[in-house]
């Protein structure tokens, strides 16, 4: 009966009458979407709303998170205030939930700078032969390993934060305690320049491997006991000589620890299970046409993949699942959809890969070319996302940040460090490595702190550079050069490869607290000789180092030793030594000048 009295109203009556009233409300209170009117939500999102309901109130902290769960809301287009990070934080602390991405905006990493340039080494950081441990939250000088007797290839520090290993291009691993700074052990067992060093993350009940690659073709593993940090000195090794002078470049241990995937140069990525009793080779990959030289497992154990890149100009995203390894190959040719042909001289000129990196949360692989570009693809498509340009010269250093998964640094022989915005491709910080009166220094290497507010850097004069977030205060309080008067001293080997200081007789880590000197070996003011550890509660007189000095006023040598008063000067066996030695010597002349 109703149809039949309103059939003079047609069937869009209800939809003309809202195209009618909508503009008229757009006029009073503008929509949160423009263009768009619906009946549907609350508030802005409502065509019932009026000018007073679309006032911004500032939001309390229970009420934010009881309405969205601690989740920041999609704040409308038109709104001007949104809301502050301390209703986000408190929302967070209520509920345990917030978007990191709201939290902390990408351009928070604006906000980094450089706090400090040290100079600790003589070149860059491994051709000195020393390994030096610094304190990132100040700048101090902390310590100096010495032993190697050829630059130092890489090093590797265990996942307790124990051990510190590193790799010389004298075929010896040196093991260090971090804490004492004691030698834990000498490992020989390459016969040529070891290439890389890692120490898996974990292993079946309390053992553990440290894994070493090189240039001799080899793959050995290091079994050691994580209660007792001793080291089994004979290592399960593999001699992967599939022609002459193939060489493993470089190695990667899985997220869990059980797989070692490494890459050599006559184009083969090899897999390592070190889930049995002894580890066991478990792949053989052949998908490159030319030397592999980067390799790099995945950061979450979800899934079993990595990334390796050649120099055949492609990288490839491995994949095991079935029993049976796939790939997808991210070619370094390739384009964003749009941009222009490719050049003449870009197709004759061979691209290489010279780094790879995931992502903190692997949905992206980053890839460094030869032509100084980097290029983010989706590591599940293969789809090339994002080129990033700005470097002048080749890259060799990728760093993704500990927990942001938008955030990468890189670094090359440009001497530029960048920070980028891997979700938008955008540029959001640059420091040039600016050295005065020596031009740029190019980065060798790069790492973020696990708390994401600092990073470090070192560059191939020999400087640590020291970046982060706040004040620098801290890092005013120390010299722009610091090295120990000890660094440089002669070593005594034994059979075994450990050493003795030669001027002491002591092994390094025994030896007194050293001076803190300049890059001349000139001492500095006893109050920065305070910041050596060990010397902080030092009397006024133990912080003056004792000098030699010359007829003519010249210092003889470096600091050789420090002397209070009223204690007599130690005598070194080394010196007693040599002079009972004189004394033979001058014995036997006297005796033939009588006999004579």
């Amino acid at each position: 009966m109703e149809v039949l009295l309103n059939q003079h109203i047609p069937s869009d009556y209800l939809l003309r009458v809202c195209q009618r009233i909508g503009p008229l409300l757009d006029s009073v209170a503008l929509p949160s979407v423009p263009g768009v009117h619906t009946l549907l939500g609350l508030g802005r999102q409502s065509l019932l709303r009026t000018a007073r309901g679309c006032v911004h109130n500032a939001w309390s902290s229970s009420a934010f998170a009881a309405l969205h769960r601690g989740r920041p809301p999609e704040p409308p287009v038109q709104q001007k205030n949104l809301p502050s990070i301390v209703h986000i934080l408190g929302a967070r602390q209520l509920t345990g939930s917030a978007r990191f991405c709201s939290t902390v905006p990408s351009s928070t990493y604006q906000h980094m700078k450089m706090h400090k340039r040290i100079l600790g080494h003589l070149s860059s950081g491994s051709d000195d032969c020393l390994v030096k441990i610094w304190a990132t939250d100040d700048g101090r000088l902390l310590a100096t390993l010495r032993g190697h007797a050829a630059e130092i290839s890489d090093m590797a520090v265990s996942y307790d934060n124990m051990l510190l290993a590193s790799a010389s291009c004298d075929r010896v691993i040196r093991v260090w305690c971090l804490r004492t700074c004691a030698p834990i052990t000498v490992l020989q067992g390459h016969s040529t320049s070891i290439t890389s060093i890692q120490f898996s993350p974990s292993g079946r009940g309390v053992m553990r491997y440290l894994a070493s690659t090189g240039a001799d073709g080899a793959v050995c593993f290091w079994q050691w006991d994580s209660l007792t940090m001793k080291f089994n000195e004979r290592p399960v090794k593999f001699t992967e000589r599939a022609r002459p002078g193939m060489q493993i470049s470089c190695s990667s241990f899985s997220s869990g620890g059980m797989f070692l995937a490494t890459g050599s140069t006559d184009h083969v990525v090899r897999v390592y299970y070190l889930g049995s009793e002894v580890p066991v080779k478990l792949s053989q990959l052949e998908g490159h046409t030319d030397k592999v030289v980067a390799v790099q497992f995945c950061n979450t154990s979800d899934s079993l993949r990595f990334v390796s890149g050649s120099r055949d100009g492609t990288a490839r995203v491995w994949h095991y699942q079935q029993h049976k390894w796939s790939s997808i190959t991210l070619d370094m040719a390739a384009r964003l959809p749009g941009s222009s042909a490719v050049s003449r001289e870009d197709k004759m000129t061979k691209l290489v890969v010279t780094m790879v990196v995931w992502d903190r949360r692997d949905g992206m692989v980053i890839t460094a070319i030869s032509n100084y570009l980097l290029k983010v693809w989706c590591s599940v498509s293969g789809q090339l996302r994002h080129i990033l340009s700005g470097h002048d010269d080749e890259v060799f250093v990728l760093e993704a940040h500990p927990f942001d998964s938008r955030i990468m640094l890189s670094a090359g022989h440009d001497g530029n460090i960048y920070v980028w915005d891997l979700s938008t491709g955008a540029k959001i910080r640059n420091f040039f490595n600016m050295i005065e009166d020596q031009g740029h220094g190019a980065v060798f290497d790069c790492k973020f702190s696990p708390d994401g507010q600092n990073f470090a850097c070192t560059d191939s004069h020999g400087h640590l550079l020291i970046f982060g977030y706040g004040c620098r205060r801290a890092y005013e309080k120390i010299p722009d050069q610091m090295f120990f008067h000890t660094d440089f001293r002669p070593l005594i080997h034994d059979s075994n490869n450990y050493v003795l200081d030669e001027q002491t007789q002591q092994a390094p880590h025994l030896m007194p607290p050293p001076f803190l000197v300049d890059v001349d070996g000139n001492p500095y003011p006893s109050s920065y000789q305070r910041l050596v550890p060990g010397r902080e509660n030092c009397k006024e007189e133990q912080l003056v180092p004792q000098l030699g000095y010359l007829a003519n006023g010249e210092v003889m040598e470096q600091v050789i030793g420090q002397r209070t008063t009223g204690e007599e000067p130690e005598v070194s066996p080394l010196d007693d030594l040599i002079r009972g030695l004189q004394q033979h010597l001058d014995s036997n002349l006297h005796s033939g000048v009588e006999s004579g």
